[in-house]
């Protein structure tokens, strides 16, 4: 039975978005593992918590709740959770796509901050580069080649959606493979 999904991807895939809809949908728990690489300390996003306490924290989330649904990477820092997997989604998002929506997102949280002499504008400048940079990079940062990599190294089941597709047409791509699997 499918009851534990990591749903992985490049940033502005819509891992989050689709983790939310899936739990809501089939009523399980969502987790993002945003909420445990970083402290939730002003400025967002920009302090790392220590390795050990992100895992403790999310053990202790994950151990508490049957079903869930975990969104984001966690490659490397987290690999002590693979076993907990039932499923595994990789989302991949065209390039350009996916930065439009990262420019409105981060748009819509920091408004006229990330505007040249705003106080985050640096920061978001580095933030685009950055995520452009995935479906070129190596195996040194969150890359498709790195995804690529971990999601081998994985002996549960793992479903690919890759294309522009809706969240509606992603959940019933899941609700399809868990379906399938839970009859088995």
């Amino acid at each position: 039975m499918i009851k534990r999904i990591h749903i992985i991807g490049a940033s502005g895939s819509g891992t989050s978005t689709l983790g939310r809809a899936l739990a809501e949908n089939l009523g399980y728990k969502h987790f993002d593992t945003d909420d445990y690489f970083w402290l939730s300390k002003p400025p967002l996003f920009t302090q790392k918590r220590e390795r050990t306490d992100r895992q403790e924290l999310l053990r202790m989330d994950l151990d508490k709740y049957e079903s869930w649904i975990l969104t984001g990477t966690l490659c490397g820092w987290g690999d002590i959770f693979i076993p907990y997997f039932d499923l595994v989604v990789y989302l991949w998002v065209p390039k350009d796509i996916r930065i439009k929506r990262l420019i409105e997102r981060e748009r819509q949280r920091y408004g006229s901050d990330i505007e040249p002499g705003g106080s985050r504008y640096e920061s978001y400048q580095n933030f685009i580069e950055w995520a452009s940079k995935y479906d070129e990079a190596g195996l040194d940062m969150r890359s498709r080649a790195l995804h690529e990599y971990w999601m081998s190294t994985l002996t549960c089941p793992t479903l690919r959606i890759e294309g522009d597709f809706t969240v509606e047409e992603r959940i019933e791509a899941v609700l399809k493979k868990v379906t399938q699997n839970n009859f088995r």
